[in-house]
């Protein structure tokens, strides 16, 4: 297999470690806040997905999501178990990222990865009822990812398939500990899912929700970097 090969895993390695440098450059460097602007989109239309997968999956259905100009967005559903429904945004988006981020640093087919991911996107944005500018982002990105996948060499496509990941997982955490961090989110004067499962929840206020939240998303992306490239590194794997 392709994934044996000594070659392939120093590339892991490398493409991992150039993907934690240009995150933290792009974090750091206020005038590059323009090329995360299409990430932070591309996080939402994650998130409110989750919320009308789960819908679907608990009995329910989703009705419809938008993703905003500010990078918000929101998602109607109807029926479903809303204890599972309102976390699926927050821990969807933290999954979707850490699952990506293992597949494309474990499983040798970077380019298919890509094909697949971007025709999931174009399905659900045509299918699942996206609106707006979800349903642009939805269509754009699996566009862009097909052609990626068809036209971008490996390193291309893990590259870029890293930085979804890393991206769309670091921004579910981050933006749980800004609900964590603001108390007039924990109380509810501003409408979030936290907010919305304590109403649910009587005596669990939103932050104790939020902090549980952002614990499991950062389990899921510890659990993926250690075993996708940490572990292997540490037994000599990919160097």
């Amino acid at each position: 297999m392709l994934f044996d090969r000594p070659l392939y895993r120093q590339q892991v390695l490398w493409i991992a470690a150039l993907t934690g440098i240009l995150v933290f450059v792009l974090w750091n460097i206020p005038a590059l806040d323009f090329l995360l602007y299409p990430f932070r989109l591309f996080v939402t239309f994650v998130h409110e997905v989750g919320h009308s997968l789960m819908a679907e999956f608990t009995g329910g259905r989703g009705i419809e999501f938008t993703v905003f100009g500010n990078g918000t967005g929101i998602a109607t559903t109807a029926g479903g178990n809303r204890l599972l429904i309102l976390p699926a945004g927050y821990l969807g988006a933290a999954f979707f990222g850490a699952s990506l981020f293992y597949l494309v640093n474990t499983v040798p087919i970077p380019r298919k990865l890509s094909l697949a991911l971007g025709t999931v996107m174009i399905l659900i944005a045509l299918f699942m009822r996206a609106t707006g500018m979800a349903l642009v982002i939805g269509v754009l990105t699996g566009l862009a990812l097909v052609f990626l996948s068809l036209r971008g060499s490996v390193g291309l496509n893990m590259l870029v398939l890293n930085l979804l990941a890393v991206l769309t997982g670091l921004n579910a955490v981050l933006d749980l500990l800004f609900v964590i961090q603001n108390s007039s989110a924990a109380l509810g004067t501003v409408r979030n899912d936290a907010a919305a499962m304590a109403e649910l929840t009587p005596g669990i206020p939103a932050v104790i929700w939020a902090l549980i939240w952002a614990l499991i998303a950062v389990f899921m992306l510890g659990s993926a970097v250690w075993y996708s490239v940490l572990r292997p590194l540490r037994q000599g794997e990919l160097v």
